[in-house]
């Protein structure tokens, strides 16, 4: 027997409802408004095999309306994936259920990203949808040929970097994208009235996309809008007109239903408006066969995909490249060699284009960008030609103006697998990116950030370019490595480290002024430890000077003169503080020994530095906003130079 699609959609009502209520928290308005969408969705056109979360072509669905994650639990656990079980949506919200509060791709095979941070989820997909074309251009649609899809609500709409994300996937038309837009007219406070007045639609049409609208609470509406999507080469925005909290009788279509359980009245009455005589957790039989079927269809594609795999020449190249495994080869090799045979005067930045020249060479994976400053981060290279709507086999994205929406974007291609994306832009801008690097971090992506200007050391631009605070709160960022290299070698062996990290991401801070030379050997990557003896004290060591990046050479300088006056001083680059703190208690007791005064210098905030020096070691740096000067004189204005600080030195070793 066939069972209505109201009652399949209801299943997913049911569970959003139970599951809420019993966490006595969560968001139940937007899984039952969207649930007749996703129940089309799933039955019709979403390609998806539950018994192989990880099949390479299977079709992307994002949440990103993260909120209304029990519509992602829902429907996973009836789509047939192995979990969420039964028992995970009992504990919905609570510690050690994989169904947490918003979805998170870490805990659950089939959330293919971490969502909550409202509009991250959609423009996250954007970047899924540029690695599915890319992949295509290079390996056809016998192995790369599948869509992204996106359930987004008002709130990813008005946020800011959906402006950022739809203009960059408009221009790259990326016609396989569709966005399932919740169009409730609803936001915790109210009605949308309240804050917004704009028309959606035609800010989607202006940047390039096309737009449809359905009843999303009538199937047959709802197959012909998405039949539209598809047949349309521009990305799609269907906005699906809803009842937030649909079938909860006495408080549908209010703001109630939105971040809050229905209560016990209200949940018996929404059953008995529904028709749904189950008991909580359960899924009649009839309704829990019918949801396994949908996934057939997409065991049936997944099957003849392997097919094809095995017949493909390009098997090896497309499985090694799916698998995320990328080693430095014999371009990087000869690029360091030169580096000890001639060793540069150049800034970092202009070290990090040397240095990916070689790996870009050697990697085919690797995908680079900039947010509008190419010429600035140096992140381009002659095997990187232009990814455009007519080319998707290019490697280099032209981002614009978009920081937020790069990073989020990078995010979407690194998830998606077989790009290892990275991209440029000033420092100071990483608080435009933040919240994505955050989300980096949070869902353990390898994205590498490539950020230059990294101090006062960018001279006339001033205090509104010039980062101060910037490295040490990315650093208070857990599971972000932040590298900062004293010269060419180092920068090198940065790139490395950021390479070989699988499960984070990392950020390159880098100069725009010329550092000299202090590594001559690369037989052994001295980065990995994070903070590494640079110089050993000739004399009697009485001082530990742990700088990074560019003060790295002004702490070489102030070693000579505290040697010339008798005083036996060590020269510690501490390239990464969280590789550092990685290693062994012995070998950081070794390289800051306790017996000594430690002493800190970076041309930014001394905060946290303590951590390294002790109270009663010193701190150089800068703890006000910079100013707008010529390089030379910022430095010696903020105290910055060997004249400055020995004599500091000196006085506390009592000279």
């Amino acid at each position: 027997m066939t069972l209505p699609e109201r009652q399949l959609a209801n299943a997913i009502r049911a569970l959003a409802m139970d599951a809420v209520q019993a966490a006595n928290s969560g968001h139940p308005g937007m899984p039952m408004g969207m649930a007749d969408v996703a129940t089309v969705l799933y039955s019709d056109y979403l390609k998806f095999d539950p018994t192989d979360p990880k099949w390479a072509d299977r079709d992307r669905f994002v949440l990103s309306a993260g909120h209304g994650s029990m519509l992602a639990y829902a429907t996973l656990h009836l789509a047939g994936y192995a979990r969420p079980t039964i028992d995970d949506i009992r504990n919905f919200r609570q510690l050690h259920s994989p169904c947490a509060g918003h979805p998170e791709n870490f805990e659950l095979e089939g959330v293919e990203t971490t969502t909550g941070p409202l509009g991250q989820g959609l423009a996250t997909a954007v970047g899924m949808a540029i690695a599915e074309r890319h992949l295509n251009a290079l390996y056809g649609d016998d192995l790369v040929d599948h869509r992204t899809w996106v359930v987004a609500g008002d709130g990813c709409l008005m946020e800011g970097i959906n402006h950022e994300a739809i203009g960059l996937a408009g221009h790259l038309q990326l016609g396989r994208m569709t966005v399932l837009w919740d169009d409730n007219k609803i936001t915790i406070d109210g009605s949308t009235d309240l804050s917004t007045s704009e028309d959606i639609a035609a800010r989607y049409s202006a940047t390039g996309w096309h737009v449809e609208s359905c009843d999303g609470h009538d199937p047959a509406d709802i197959r012909r809008a998405i039949d539209a999507a598809l047949a349309d080469p521009r990305p799609s925005l269907i906005a699906c007109r809803t009842i937030i909290g649909f079938g909860a009788p006495n408080k549908q279509g209010t703001s109630a239903t939105h971040g809050a359980p229905l209560g016990a009245d209200e949940i018996a009455a929404a059953r008995k408006e529904l028709g749904w005589t189950a008991e909580p957790f359960v899924i009649p039989a009839g309704v829990a066969a019918a949801w396994a079927g949908f996934g057939e269809k997409g065991k049936k594609l997944h099957f003849e995909w392997n097919d094809r795999l095995a017949s493909n020449e390009k098997k090896k190249e497309f499985e090694d490249r799916l698998s995320g495994k990328i080693v430095p080869g014999e371009a990087f090799k000869a690029y360091l060699d030169a580096l000890v045979a001639e060793p540069p005067k150049v800034a970092t930045r202009k070290a990090s284009e040397n240095t990916l020249g070689a790996l870009t060479a050697d990697i085919a994976a690797l995908v680079g960008g900039s947010a509008d400053l190419t010429g600035s981060n140096n992140t381009k290279t002659s095997s990187t030609k232009p990814l455009t709507k007519d080319d998707y086999s290019g490697r280099y994205i032209y981002y614009g103006i978009r920081e937020f929406g790069m990073a989020a974007a990078m995010n979407g291609m690194a998830l998606h697998g077989g790009v290892v994306p990275y991209g440029g832009t000033f420092l100071v801008f990483a608080d435009y990116c933040r919240a994505a690097i955050r989300l980096s971090a949070l869902q353990q992506q390898r994205v590498v950030y490539v950020m230059t200007h990294d101090s006062i050391g960018l001279g006339e631009d001033g205090p509104t370019h010039q980062p101060i605070e910037h490295l040490q709160s990315l650093r208070a960022m857990p599971n972000l490595l932040v590298l900062r290299p004293a010269d060419a070698v180092e920068t090198a062996e940065c790139w490395a480290l950021a390479l070989a990290q699988a499960s984070r991401p990392s950020l390159l801070a880098l100069t725009r002024q010329n550092l000299p030379p202090l590594r001559h050997d690369v037989t052994e990557n001295l980065c990995l430890k994070g903070g590494y003896r640079l110089r050993t004290a000739a004399a009697a060591r009485k001082v530990v000077l742990v700088a990074t990046g560019s003060e790295v050479s002004l702490a070489m300088d102030i070693a000579d003169k505290l040697e010339a006056a008798g005083h036996g001083a060590d020269v510690v680059s501490m390239v990464s503080t969280e590789l550092f703190d990685e290693q062994p208690v012995a070998y950081q007791a070794d390289i800051l020994p306790g017996d000594v005064l430690t002493v800190s210098i970076e041309a930014g905030t001394t905060f946290g530095w303590e951590r390294y020096t002790g109270r009663d070691g010193l701190r150089f740096g800068i703890d006000s906003f910079g100013a707008s000067a010529p390089i030379d004189d910022l430095y010696a204005h903020f105290g910055l130079t060997v004249d400055a600080i020995t004599p500091k030195i000196l006085a506390k070793l009592g000279n």
